[in-house]
């Protein structure tokens, strides 16, 4: 596993008063998770630790896929009904300050993303390129994932769910991408973790798909 941060030093900006990457800041942030993608690896699995990053990944899907605010924002680490109306406002806000890039995904990603959810965006479309199947993990790096599909249909067909969280509105971006989950657990800690549990299911249907005798090689009577 590796580790990679981004500017901690250098928080993105409020983005109810501004894009909340420029371009310079997007584009390092999506080449740090191209680059950080290991060529040699059969698998990649994203995960993130950030504060505050559901309030992204709720505006970028309700931009992204349409709807109200209150359609995609959730209590992310279990915030109370007032710190849940405060989310729901900022999302609102943030959709109407960038109405107008709202057609552009990329420009979603940068208006209203997260350094890690473009760097997470960028390592998925690193893994395309190389032909690495990917393990999506919850509700942030769903949301991060959708901007690449919505800029270009089928990006994202090396990947496959690894969970369905918590978070509401994951099963929503996930009905919204074609990805049926492998698992639902309830699951909302992020980092990956819920991705990872994934693989172990992955690697048995794998097991039984490639290596499972047939009836005749394993001598089952016809009869």
């Amino acid at each position: 596993m590796d580790v990679h941060a981004l500017s901690l030093d250098r928080p993105t900006a409020d983005f109810t008063m501004d894009a909340a990457m420029s371009e310079d800041e997007v584009v390092a942030a999506l080449l740090a998770g191209w680059n950080a993608v290991d060529p040699a690896a059969d698998l990649l699995v994203t995960g993130e630790m950030g504060i505050g990053n559901t309030t992204s990944a709720a505006a970028i899907a309700a931009a992204l896929f349409g709807g109200a605010a209150d359609e995609w924002t959730g209590r992310g680490t279990g915030v109370d009904d007032d710190g849940l109306a405060v989310k729901t406002r900022v999302v609102a806000e943030g959709l109407a300050r960038h109405s107008d890039v709202l057609d552009d995904p990329l420009q979603v990603l940068r208006c209203l993303g997260g350094r890690e959810l473009a760097a997470m965006a960028g390592a998925i479309a690193r893994a395309r390129h190389l032909r690495i199947p990917v393990i999506l993990d919850g509700f942030i790096c769903s949301a991060a994932a959708a901007t690449l599909e919505m800029a270009v249909t089928g990006a994202l067909d090396h990947c496959v769910a690894g969970h369905v969280s918590a978070e509401a509105a994951h099963g929503k971006v996930l009905k919204n991408l074609g990805k049926e989950p492998l698992l639902a657990l309830d699951m909302r800690l992020g980092e990956g973790s819920g991705a990872a549990l994934a693989i172990g299911v992955l690697k048995g249907a794998v097991a039984c798909h490639s290596g499972m005798s047939t009836f005749a090689e394993a001598g089952v009577s016809d009869g």
